[in-house]
């Protein structure tokens, strides 16, 4: 298996997911965005977006279904919810609003203040997507466990929700992180795998 990285971006679900489940992987952290600072990378990943990950003749480009499969492929785990446990609905619902949900206003939110020339910003676009995000997670922390998103323990649904929350802070968005998230944060990211994926994020892998 090998991962294709940017720093910051959505690729840190699975690899994150790859330190949890103890699996031996390939990796290549890229400069962004791969598909003009790393030659050959739109061969890898026709898109052009990050994450790409293959496994022999499989490839993948969506963080959270990735998180899934190698739940699914490589398990059995508790990182994933079975179809036979009351929170399986629960735990799907969270992989896909991950995305759908949570990270898509930030993207917008990242576009228009920081990644379009200066002259293209939106600053009034980029603040309304920024209330949407904050909107939309504190419903998100409603529909949660005490401690965990769902099952009652830390699953995938945790890493791709909790990759928001990383990239909130990341992208200038703190003010959205109300005490309820900072603490949620804290809890699922107090883990050695999420250490050794920020680890390999900083370009320095450290031994399990």
């Amino acid at each position: 298996m090998k991962l294709y990285h940017c720093a910051g971006a959505r690729s840190f679900r699975p690899l994150w997911a790859l330190e949890e489940m103890g699996l031996d992987f390939e990796f290549e952290l890229m400069d962004f965005p791969p598909r003009f600072s790393r030659p050959g990378y739109l061969d890898i990943n026709p898109l052009g977006t990050v994450p790409a990950f293959t496994d022999g003749p499989v490839l993948m480009t969506e963080s959270s279904a990735i998180c899934q499969y190698l739940g699914t492929k490589y398990g059995p785990t508790d990182l994933t919810v079975g179809v036979d446990e009351p929170d399986y609905g629960r735990y799907l619902n969270f992989l896909f609003m991950s995305d759908a949900t949570l990270t898509f206003p930030q993207t917008i939110v990242l576009r228009y203040t920081a990644l379009e020339p200066e002259e293209r910003r939106l600053p009034q676009a980029a603040a309304d997507y920024a209330q949407w995000f904050a909107s939309r997670l504190r419903g998100a922390l409603k529909l949660m466990g005490p401690d965990y998103a769902c099952a009652g323990r830390f699953t995938m649904a945790d890493i791709a929700v909790g990759y928001a929350i990383k990239l909130a802070g990341l992208i200038g968005l703190d003010q959205a992180l109300t005490p309820e998230a900072r603490a949620y944060y804290a809890r699922i990211t107090d883990r050695p795998a999420f250490a050794r994926a920020e680890a390999w994020e900083a370009g320095r892998a450290i031994a399990t």
